[in-house]
């Protein structure tokens, strides 16, 4: 006998705004697994192709992160320089390219669909220097201490 779990339950909302029992998940296992497959296409896209956009011709760009919609549609991908910070300048060629970057994926992947990609800077790493500058300066060492 099958029973419809949510047949005579009442939705309350909780006291942040959101329903009561239903919890906010993370990322599926197939996320997760499809999300480091394109990571590890775009990356060797970007290590390999030629681009003809001035701006990326000499960019030695490195994705760090792709995190995927649950319909796996939508791809956003975090993005840094190798060697320089100035990932923002680089951003509008990414955009540019993204349709290029798309359509050799699809080659790569073993997908129905190819999730468009979305570009974001990833500033992890800028954010983790400042901490670690933080925490180096002779204040906060000797309280540390």
């Amino acid at each position: 006998m099958s029973r419809n779990p949510s047949r005579g339950k009442v939705n309350t909302v909780g006291p942040a705004g959101k329903l009561a029992g239903l919890a906010a998940s993370g990322p599926s296992q197939r996320q997760l697994r499809v999300g480091e497959e394109v990571r590890r296409v775009l990356a060797d896209l970007f290590a390999r192709t030629e681009f003809r956009d001035p701006e990326l011709v000499d960019a030695r760009i490195t994705v760090t992160e792709v995190r995927l919609s649950p319909d796996l549609k939508h791809a956003t991908a975090f993005v840094a320089r190798l060697g320089r910070s100035d990932i923002d300048a680089l951003m509008p060629a990414l955009r540019r390219v993204s349709p290029f970057l798309r359509s050799r994926m699809s080659g790569n992947l073993r997908l129905r669909v190819v999730p468009e990609i979305h570009f974001q800077p990833d500033t992890a790493l800028d954010y983790a220097m400042e901490v670690r500058a933080l925490l180096n300066q002779p204040d906060v060492a000797r309280d540390l201490d």
